[in-house]
């Protein structure tokens, strides 16, 4: 669809009336009628027909602006690396009188979703405590860290331009450093002072009602999709590291010692024009897994990349069982044999994409009577082997999966761990920033748990979802997981992630899942903002859990500093302050020292 889109508009003079068409290659037609301002559009796409609600093209002045910078915040005795000496520039305008009144009448505590201040830095942090000698290599982290251009805000958590954070460690000592991703998105909206990308919630605002047609049409082609890879960071098995976010054009080459934007990373394969990807896939020394829905036809793709490709191969396709368009697959999980490919009621939604407007669903629709699926597909072969349907469910992430095995070596059933809430969808509208800036200390954190599926493999059409541990014993919050990458598809024990201490609006533990105890440890600091906790292993370790996890916080009074605790005991080892306030970041990797 989106490489065979075509546009043709015909102006009608008499009522100031305008209508066009969209045609794709499959005859399809999509006829929109619209009296502008305010348009009606019905799309058909084979034999599915999605009925677009109600735009509006009013013109928005935004008076975006952007300063590209680069300030110096270390004292004299930090070193600050060459480029960074050599790119310094004035600073960012100040926030909004309104905002810094907020931030100061709340202690400092709205730093977490505070745009940083400049644009890139690096210095050795002092350190307080030990870190491992062991502990050699850099920790890279991704997320939203750029929120406002200028005096225009984003609205939500997940709107915000990348900003990259990497801790070096090495013989004990630790340098630290940020800088923004280069991104398209970004890029353009520093040169023309306005956003010009589709960003999760936010629409650039057409100036009149021919630019609203063209924006319909660089959305379907893509052009208009942002490329702001603001979700994660892989290093994949060849040693190129990209970060991710769910287009697929936003897959971009970094250097992950001077966090320097390369270049885009060109998937050369015909997958392409399905646009879009999970943000999460499995990557390890031998392959990239993902998954793509498809959008057109609805269902999903599993495609492996071997290292040193940019091509992908299709392992096996599915499609959906319920539904008019795919659920959100943000992530998934495997087993050593097998992909388990879930399908959410939380589904892609055509008409809020094409909304000026977001709703509380933003890009998605919730379609519980459309029930939920997790279908098993062989990874060698591609076979679909089982689909079950199970509770409704709502998650951004899965933890791990595995096999249970009867005693002659037959799977039996497989069991997939995520961070489920509970089916419900308000999570998303909950991370709008001005519900994040304005309920601190409420209780109004959606309740989450360790969610197990169960997934019998004898053929029964029905599997079972249930709390791993009790929700209670972890604050009933839980997201952002790690476990020992040693672990990935195979049984487990421990799990990482952050769990929640109420009153709260957003989870504030590190909490560490024993799921054979069915207990949690939680690290806690008052009115800190702890990111992903991320578990790097000793080497020659034997044991699960001997490793440290490392945590970047944002601090009670603005400062940010980052944490590294004992992976086994769970207790805090070391910590180091950065000369500035770190805003909420997402998901990172961990790239050893050759």
């Amino acid at each position: 669809m989106a490489n065979y889109l075509q546009l043709a508009s015909t102006l009608h003079a008499s009522q100031n009336k305008t209508s066009f068409h969209v045609f794709t290659s499959s005859s399809s037609t999509s006829q929109i009628s619209p009296t502008y301002p305010h348009i009606h559009m019905t799309m058909s796409a084979g034999s599915s027909s999605l009925n677009l609600s109600s735009f509006g093209t009013q013109k928005r002045d935004m008076n975006l602006k952007v300063a590209h910078v680069a300030a110096r915040l270390m004292p004299p005795t930090h070193r600050v690396t060459d480029d960074v000496t050599n790119a310094i520039a004035p600073p960012l305008p100040p926030l909004p009188r309104t905002q810094k009144e907020e931030t100061k009448s709340n202690g400092g505590r709205l730093a977490a979703w505070t745009s940083i201040k400049q644009e890139r830095w690096e210095g050795e942090l002092q350190v307080e405590g030990d870190i491992p000698l062991w502990l050699r290599g850099t920790y890279l982290r991704n997320g939203p860290g750029l929120w406002h251009m200028g005096d225009y805000h984003f609205r939500h958590l997940f709107d915000g331009y990348a900003t990259l954070v990497k801790l070096h460690f090495e013989d004990g000592r630790l340098v630290a450093g940020h800088r923004q991703l280069e991104s398209d998105a970004y890029r353009a909206a520093k040169k023309n002072r306005k956003i010009c990308y589709r960003e999760f919630s936010e629409t650039p605002k057409a100036n009149n009602f021919l630019a609203y047609i063209g924006d319909i049409a660089s959305l379907f082609s893509g052009a208009s999709l942002t490329d702001n890879a603001n979700t994660g960071v892989v290093k994949l098995g060849d040693g190129r590291v990209v970060c991710l976010t769910e287009t697929q054009k936003g897959s971009i080459i970094i250097n992950p010692n001077t966090l320097e934007t390369l270049g885009k990373f060109e998937f050369e394969d015909p997958f392409g024009g399905l646009l879009l990807h999970s943000a999460h896939p499995i990557v390890t020394e031998n392959e990239f897994l993902t998954l793509i829905p498809d959008l057109v036809h609805p269902g999903y793709l599993a495609v492996r990349m071997e290292p040193g490709s940019n091509g992908r191969r299709v392992i096996g396709r599915v499609n959906c069982r319920g539904g008019p368009t795919p659920g959100w697959v943000h992530s998934f999980p495997v087993t050593e044999n097998y992909i388990i490919v879930p399908e959410m009621p939380l589904r892609y939604c055509v008409r809020n994409l094409l909304r000026a407007e977001p709703t509380p669903l933003y890009k998605f629709e919730w379609h519980p009577q459309s029930r939920a699926f997790l279908h098993v597909m062989c990874r060698a072969s591609g076979r679909l082997v089982a689909t079950v349907d199970v509770p409704l469910f709502v998650t951004f992430h899965f933890i791990n999966a595995y096999e249970e095995t009867d005693g002659d070596g037959n799977v039996t059933a497989i069991i997939a761990d995520c961070c489920e809430h509970n089916a419900d969808t308000s999570i998303l509208d909950k991370l709008r920033l001005n519900n994040l800036r304005s309920s601190i200390g409420q209780d109004v954190l959606p309740n989450a748990r360790v969610g197990r599926f169960i997934i019998p493999m004898d053929g029964t059409t029905y599997g079972r979802l249930e709390a791993a541990l009790d929700p209670e014993e972890h604050g009933r919050g839980m997201d952002m997981c790690s476990i020992n990458p040693s672990y990935l598809g195979k049984p487990y024990r421990y799990a990482y992630a952050c769990g929640a201490r109420r009153p709260c609006n957003f989870p504030n533990t590190l909490t560490k899942i024993d799921l054979e105890e069915k207990t949690a440890k939680n690290w806690y600091e008052e009115a800190a903002i702890p990111s992903e906790p991320f578990f790097v292993a000793r080497p020659g370790a034997t044991e699960e859990d001997d490793g440290v996890v490392i945590s970047i916080v944002s601090g009670k009074h603005g400062e940010g500093y980052a944490v590294v605790l004992d992976g086994s005991t769970f207790e805090e080892i070391a910590r180091a302050k950065f000369p500035y306030g770190l805003p909420y970041g997402l998901h990172g990797c961990w790239i050893p020292m050759d």
